[in-house]
Formats: C-alpha cells, sequence, structure tokens
C-alpha cells in the first residue's frame, strides 16, 4: 500500500461526494479498494449524508478499470477475495436507501464500469466511453458487471458488448438506458451534484422504498412483486415525511423533509 490519498469523500448540503483520484486513469487498485471501503463506511455511520455522487478526478477518466501492472499484487490475495470485496462495496451501493448518483466524466471501463452499474443513475460527459473489455485480456468481469448489464440493457445486448469487448460512446449508451443523462464535457459532476442535492431534499423514506421495490421487485414474480409494493405502501403511511409531504402540499408551503 503506497498511502497516498486516493480516494476522497466531500460533504456538500447532504451529498457525499465520492471522488476517485488515482491518477493516470483511476484504476482499481489494492489502495483505491481499502480506501474506498473505509469512506462507505465512513458514509453508512453519517446520517446526514442523503445521497451520493462517485466521479473520477481529472477530465479523461471515470474509472479505466483495473490497473494491470497491480495484478500480479491481487494475484497474491486470489481473485476470489480480492473481487468479493469489490463487490461488496457495489452491492453497497446498489441496496443503500441513499440515490446514488454516477458521474462519468470520461473512460468507465471494466471495473469502472461495473461500478457505475452499481449506481442508480448515471450522468455522462459527451466524450464519456463504456465498456466491459475483459475479454480483450481473457478475463471476464468479477465484480458484477455480467449480472447488471444484462439486467439493464438485455441479455442479447449485454452478451453482444461481453463478447466482443467493444466501447459504447454516449449517443448508444443513451439509446440502450446505460446512461439518464448526457451533458457537456465537463459538466457531468455539476449535473450530478444537482441532482443529488435535490433528491437529498426529498423524501428520502419513500425514495429508500422505492428503490427496494425496483430492485427486489425483479427478481420477484409480477403478483408477488405487487404485493410487496402494497405492503411498503402500507409502510409509508406510518412515517413523518408522508404526514409533511400532505400539510405541505395543502398549505401550499415547500415540504420539509426529515428522512423519517
Amino acid at each position: 500500500m503506497s498511502g497516498q490519498k486516493v480516494v476522497e469523500l466531500v460533504i456538500d448540503e447532504g451529498v457525499g461526494v465520492i471522488t476517485i483520484n488515482n491518477p493516470p486513469v483511476n484504476a482499481l487498485t489494492l489502495d483505491v479498494r481499502a480506501q474506498l471501503k473505509d469512506v462507505l463506511q465512513e458514509v453508512e455511520q453519517n446520517a446526514d449524508i442523503r445521497a451520493i455522487v462517485i466521479t473520477g478526478a481529472g477530465p479523461k477518466c471515470f474509472v479505466a478499470g483495473a490497473d494491470i501492472k497491480d495484478f500480479p499484487n491481487q494475484f497474491e490475495v486470489g481473485p476470489r477475495e480480492n473481487a468479493t470485496i469489490y463487490k461488496e462495496m457495489f452491492s453497497y451501493l446498489e441496496n443503500t436507501p441513499r440515490p446514488v448518483v454516477a458521474a462519468l466524466n470520461g473512460l468507465a471501463l471494466g471495473g469502472g464500469l461495473e461500478l457505475a452499474l452499481s449506481c442508480d443513475l448515471r450522468i455522462a460527459d459527451e466524450k464519456a466511453k463504456f465498456g466491459l473489455t475483459e475479454v480483450t485480456l481473457g478475463l471476464v468481469p468479477g465484480l458484477g458487471g455480467t449480472q447488471r448489464l444484462a439486467r439493464l440493457v438485455g441479455p442479447a445486448k449485454a452478451k453482444e458488448l461481453l463478447f466482443t469487448g467493444k466501447m459504447v460512446k454516449v449517443d448508444e449508451a443513451m439509446q440502450l438506458g446505460l446512461v439518464n443523462q448526457v451533458v457537456p464535457n465537463g459538466e457531468a459532476l455539476n449535473e450530478a451534484l444537482k441532482l443529488a442535492k435535490k433528491l437529498a431534499k426529498s423524501a428520502g423514506v419513500a425514495i429508500g422504498y422505492d428503490k427496494y421495490l425496483v430492485n427486489k421487485g425483479l427478481e420477484l414474480n409480477l403478483e408477488d412483486a405487487l404485493e410487496l409494493e402494497m405492503q411498503y405502501v402500507e409502510k409509508v403511511f406510518k412515517t413523518e415525511d408522508l404526514r409533511e409531504g400532505l400539510d405541505a402540499f395543502i398549505n401550499k408551503r415547500e415540504a420539509v423533509f426529515k428522512n423519517c
């Protein structure tokens, strides 16, 4: 471990902004793995953080996958152990009640795209490119990419991208539903932060329930998923946020949600 600061957390109006700053391509090294784990634990313990933004430092890369030169070090701990730690962190982002927005400021390849896929929403610069390119090295994605990509874009398109290692530009990414919004170059973080701040002021309990219902519902048949939805409708009627939202609407004022 180098001891260099490669993952940074800044809190801005209820938003935890996580920046991977590991030049030149923000690769997922062992240092990034260790520090990202610490940062996510800090986020989990801070109730004032109500939304999360993840981005990469610099103008060229979000995260360009693993550092191939670092592979000998990763072999020492074994592929399963190394991948499991990252998969647990990505699963945390997928399952936390907080909304998570990826600000894709450039290349998102391999593990970088797998990180982005674990986020709820993705905002990309015009120059951004995406790909699970592991096949070009004789590898397969090991951080959830095969599963999350197929669920997002469908199995046939996922297989095409996985088999060929093709990199996708933002126009195709929008058509596939891989990103939610494309913005001018250099604006991904600003737009992601703007959206995250809005979400941080919204009804956090309802957002968390929505996120859980979408994620869990994909695993269920429709009848069971609709029953689960009704259970959460009943739960949300017991929240302070609902009472606040209704009172604000009736009295024509802005709601001040307390996430409870």
